[in-house]
């Protein structure tokens, strides 16, 4: 499809939207007006070449792509849009001759809040990626109506609100009224177990209806689009039976307790009903884009023999996993398949990909509740585990080992142990994640079926990560090797001759300082908190948790402040080391880090005797937006956690493709951008893997680096007193007597390696070719590439071609 539009004619379909859509003339129409009119003109390009681009895979019976997930972490969708389809030009000058800055209407569109962190920004990486390497796609998620919370932070403390993301969003969603879907849950089961499971039925009491949204997302040159179906819980209908009756209460608690699923994503689950609500949003999910799924199979082929050729449906970790018990209800119980002949086709269509290399971290449910609200689902998870225990028994495999990979044992449904059994893939999002995952979290599967596992590595939309959120760089980059790696980003590594050039190298440090400056001048506008320019900017921005080591970061700026105390003229380079976090609600432990990192932050800001050298700024309500300015302006890289512990990362592959150095520990892709970038363009510290895992079992004791490392031990202390009247033992005692993540076992290699990043920052022109060679390597982290392996290695399907590429044949 031509996406080409004359500034003349974005002018008269903007005009048409205000006025037929708003009621209003170009001359009176507010920005949020003209947003929204914008943003529905480019909604219906999308549309258009959407319905071809399907019509052109329907006719190559290409297969098509399920991604389902519990997020998808969009940011804001007109700038992308615009960038991908080329229009932004036209775009632009169209509206400046109506008086209006399109950079102002980039600005009234809020982040869609259907996500949190990596996971969701990971799906929505892939959904760019799909649509432009041509692979048909859909992604499913909720469409939350609050999404994830907004930060507040009260004297350090985080409160959530409400995220009223919808007002601004909603423009791009596009209801399907007609393909709404119903969703049982509760009831109970008509007959006993037996062999004639297409006779089974659950009887249900409380259905709820699926509404769905879709969402486009273009790919670059729109040469394909993804669709992302979101959907909305409503009551199925108002009972006005139990109102007219004087129930009023009953029938709105009916129709509330259904709209409920889809109010906020990721729900606290400390208590029995945070935990029944988040199994409801699952089934939900699945259940719905399940059927949706079969529907539009069966609208075109007879049966779901064929599935497995024509689909690929993807699991993106444990949260979508009951999609394998739904698909097996539907074909059992309205297509009347035979169990064998049902599991063969589920297994053959379904992949899953694991995200946490933590045991404890596999999501588990207890056995009761999944009984209660998924009685159907339960017995086809209990059957799917009898005839588990029975082919691995035929095997001769040991009983211990079978109750470990058991799908259902100990009174709790194991989501992974199902997903890893019932699917024909499992793969892990890095070398080093795909290891451990073979080596110990799923050792046992691993020496039972070695070739379900594979390894696809993650990758990142590296077009919003730096054509988008860094222009003057991309454009550098195109001066110097020609355009060619807005479609390959492999091409980057063209730059890698310009490595010891010193005018190449000044011209990125101009680059980085004008990125830097930006971001200054935005954390002063949102903030009203000063940064300077010509400092370090040291950024770790990502979720917090303890593994991550946010607390052990802290704990060195402290150490420095203390430091700077007491060597007031000490030759040291300025640092602002910048935080982004949101924890968990119900995760009090990393509240606490991130109020120890607030008010050590207010501690150090406002003392005159080091704030000219050392400042710390936490960025409140971390989102997409704030990482698009965080990001071309870092020049370190904080990817810290404990080797062993995060799967992947893909902020560190965000910074990387911008120019920022690494500094981090052998854990997740750091392990491939080492090997990418050498031992000369990278900063490691810490134990290995294998030495956390040596440390372990020997027995560690953090109190042994208190007791011999004065730098730790002045720093706890200070820790223990706490800042600004607040106290922080629970962290304290919990660092000295568990430190559960080894932050005091790695601190004084961390150190280390922030006094060598200080040093080598020295140099810039060292530092300026550091930044060069980060660059150049880092096309082997783009989503296009990741997309590639997935194709080819695990929904083994290929791109719809074009016009063009069919004729070149």
């Amino acid at each position: 499809m031509n996406y080409k539009m004359t500034p003349a004619q974005v002018q008269s379909a903007i005009r048409e939207k205000l006025s037929h859509i708003y009621g209003v003339s170009a001359k009176n129409a507010s920005d949020d007006e003209f947003y929204k009119a914008s943003a529905l003109v480019v909604r219906d390009l999308l549309v258009r070449g959407r319905d071809e681009f399907v019509h052109e895979a329907e006719k190559q019976e290409t297969k098509q792509i399920y991604y389902l997930c519990m997020e998808f972490l969009l940011g804001r969708s007109l700038k992308n849009n615009l960038f991908n389809l080329g229009l932004e030009d036209s775009f632009r000058k169209a509206l400046s001759e109506m008086g209006v800055k399109l950079d102002n209407l980039y600005e009234q569109e809020p982040d869609a809040g259907l996500g949190n962190g990596g996971l969701g920004r990971l799906a929505a990486c892939f959904l760019d990626g799909l649509a432009t390497q041509g692979y048909p796609a859909m992604g499913y998620s909720l469409r939350y109506e609050y999404g994830i919370f907004r930060q507040k932070l009260v004297e350090g403390w985080q409160t959530e609100l409400p995220d009223f993301w919808l007002p601004g969003g909603e423009v791009w969603m596009q209801k399907v009224d007609e393909s709404a879907i119903e969703v049982h849950f509760d009831g109970y089961i008509e007959e006993q177990w037996h062999d004639h499971y297409h006779s089974v039925r659950h009887k249900n009491y409380n259905p709820v209806m699926a509404i769905p949204y879709d969402l486009y997302v273009s790919g670059m040159d729109g040469k394909g689009i993804s669709v992302l179906r979101i959907w909305r819980a409503e009551a199925n209908e108002f009972d006005m039976k139990l109102f007219n009756s004087g129930n009023y209460m009953r029938a709105m608690e009916q129709k509330a307790m259904a709209e409920t699923i889809t109010k906020v994503l990721y729900p606290e689950d400390n208590h029995y009903e945070g935990k029944s609500l988040r199994l409801a949003q699952q089934y939900f999910l699945v259940s719905a884009s399940v059927q949706d799924i079969v529907r539009r199979h069966l609208y075109t082929h007879s049966s779901l023999d064929d599935l497995p050729k024509l689909a690929a449906i993807h699991l993106n970790d444990t949260h979508p996993v009951l999609a394998i018990p739904e698909l097996m209800r539907i074909m059992l119980d309205e297509c009347g398949y035979e169990w064998d002949a049902a599991w063969d086709i589920v297994t053959r269509t379904i992949a899953y990909t694991n995200h946490t290399v933590m045991s404890e971290a596999l999501e588990c449910w207890s056995a009761d509740l999944f009984k209660s609200r998924l009685p159907r689902i339960y017995q086809i998870v209990e059957e799917i585990n009898r005839r588990f225990w029975i082919e691995m028994r035929a095997k001769g495999v040991d009983e211990g080992k079978i109750w470990r990979m058991a799908p259902l044992n100990d009174g709790y449904v194991r989501m992974a142990n199902l997903a890893v059994y019932a699917t024909h893939s499992t793969n892990g999002v890095s070398a080093l994640h795909s290891e451990i995952l073979k080596d110990s979290v799923f050792h046992d599967f691993y020496t039972e079926w070695p070739n379900k596992f594979k390894n696809v590595t993650n990758g990142i939309a590296h077009r919003r990560w730096l054509n988008q959120s860094n222009p003057e760089l991309a454009s550098l980059i195109t001066e110097l090797t020609g355009d060619g790696f807005i479609h390959d980003a492999a091409q980057l590594e063209k730059l890698m001759k310009y490595k010891d050039d010193t005018s190449v190298q000044k011209k990125l440090a101009e680059i980085k300082l004008h990125n830097k400056q930006r971001l200054a001048e935005h954390v002063k506008r949102t903030q009203g908190q000063i940064v300077d320019p010509n400092s370090i900017f040291d950024v770790q921005v990502k979720r917090l948790h303890e593994y991550k080591r946010q607390h052990m970061n802290a704990l060195h700026i402290l150490s420095v402040y203390q430091w700077l105390l007491e060597n007031p003229n000490a030759d040291y380079t300025p640092h602002t080391f910048f935080f982004g976090a949101k924890a968990a609600p119900g995760y009090y432990f990393a509240k606490e880090i991130l109020q120890f990192i607030v008010c050590l932050a207010d501690t150090i800001n406002n003392d005159p005797r080091v704030n000219q050298k050392l400042r710390v700024i936490f960025v409140e309500n971390y989102c997409v937006s704030w990482a698009e300015l965080l990001t071309p302006a870092a020049e370190i890289s904080e990817q810290i956690s404990l080797a062993g512990t995060e799967a992947s990362g893909t902020s560190n592959m965000k910074f990387m493709i911008n120019g920022a150095i690494t500094l981090g520990t052998l854990d997740g892709a750091n392990v491939e951008i080492h090997d990418a970038v050498g031992d000369d363009n990278i900063i490691l510290f810490g134990m290995t893997t294998p030495e956390v895992n040596s440390l372990r079992a020997s027995g560690y004791n953090p109190r042994n680096q208190y007791e011999h490392n004065d730098i730790i031990r002045k720093a706890m202390d200070a820790l223990g007193q706490g800042f600004n009247g607040k106290t922080f033992q629970n962290l304290h005692q919990a660092l000295l007597n568990v430190d559960q993540y080894m932050a005091l076992a790695d601190f004084a290699s961390y150190s280390h390696a922030q006094q060598k990043a200080e040093q080598l920052y020295k140099d810039q022109t060292k530092w300026n070719s550091m930044s060069l060679v980060n660059t150049a390597k880092a096309g082997i982290f783009a989503a296009d590439r990741a997309i590639r392996d997935y194709a080819n290695t695990i929904w083994l399907a290929k791109p719809v071609e074009t016009k063009a590429e069919t004729k070149k044949k």
